[in-house]
């Protein structure tokens, strides 16, 4: 680097940073990308591949029916609606997603985290109890009640969590910051998991026994 001002290394690297900083979804390189529905066999890329401009319609940027209620009877009691780039294909190079959370009373969207992006939450109707854990060594947990018209924020590839803690139903809107934002369930992923973890891996990681490990492998296996 001899001869080259220090100023504009240091903008140099600024630069790259701020680059990779933003680069959790590939940047469109034209107006749009409308996604092509490939088959599974396809070759891999970062993304979708584009389809014509030429062929592009409206039906490629549209979505209809959001505002019906989704069914919560379930074990968990809520039902999450995501609208990523495989259900709206014009998403595809545009880094953002949306999605529809309804809960029944006391409903979870249990814990939870997105691998590829931050979560922005606004609560349509009810109050949630929300809240995320921030990495070690703090593992501090931010936590508020949200009533309808309140907005939290859930930062990328945190644990979060939202629970209806009224007595009646409730409903959430959130924008992710990816066309496809990815979902880890903390219990589901860990005791789920295909083929299992092996029961001394878990017994040993959550100081539990061998005995109920394997009885919740057995139970989010199915």
């Amino acid at each position: 680097m001899k001869g080259v001002p220090n100023y504009l290394v240091a903008l140099a690297l600024m630069a790259l940073a701020c680059s990779l900083a933003s680069a959790y979804d590939p940047a469109p390189l034209q107006d749009f990308c409308v996604a092509v529905n490939t088959s599974t066999e396809a070759v891999f890329v970062n993304g979708k591949f584009c389809k014509d401009p030429k062929l592009v319609n409206a039906n490629d940027f549209f979505f209809q029916g959001l505002n019906i209620p989704r069914s919560t009877v379930n074990q968990l009691g809520s039902n999450v609606t995501l609208l990523n780039v495989d259900k709206i294909f014009g998403l595809n190079t545009l880094g953002i997603s949306l999605a529809r959370i309804d809960f029944a009373p006391y409903g979870l969207n249990p814990p939870h985290t997105h691998p590829r992006a931050t979560e922005i939450l606004v609560v349509l109707e009810g109050t949630l109890l929300v809240g995320f854990v921030t990495s070690n060594p703090d593992n501090r947990l931010i936590t508020k009640t949200l009533n309808a018209g309140d907005v939290f924020v859930f930062p990328i590839g945190l644990i979060h969590f939202q629970f209806n803690v009224g007595k009646t139903n409730a409903v959430a809107f959130a924008g992710l910051g990816s066309q496809n934002p990815g979902l880890i369930v903390i219990a589901k992923n860990v005791f789920g998991s295909n083929p299992p973890i092996n029961p001394d891996v878990l017994t040993k990681a959550f100081q539990l026994d061998k005995n109920v490990v394997e009885s919740l492998q057995k139970k989010f296996s199915t």
